[in-house]
């Protein structure tokens, strides 16, 4: 594997882990009734998802980039 393939990898592995972060904190009984209140949920909430799919979609491209040259 290349150096730009690992580091996608590397990249998808610590998004997916952010999201299950995301996922975790919004099924938290405080973020809940925020959710509940408010109908969003708290801003770590959000940046853990956000940022979370932008490593996984940037992992993604990175490793597919490494791949053909």
């Amino acid at each position: 594997m290349k150096p730009l393939q690992i580091a996608g990898v590397v990249a998808v592995i610590v998004g997916l882990v952010l999201l299950g972060f995301a996922y975790n904190a919004s099924q938290a009984p405080l973020d809940q009734l925020t959710n509940t209140l408010t109908g969003r949920f708290t801003n770590q909430t959000m940046w853990y998802g956000i940022v979370g799919l932008a490593a996984v979609v940037g992992g993604i491209l990175l490793a597919l980039s490494g791949r053909r040259s």
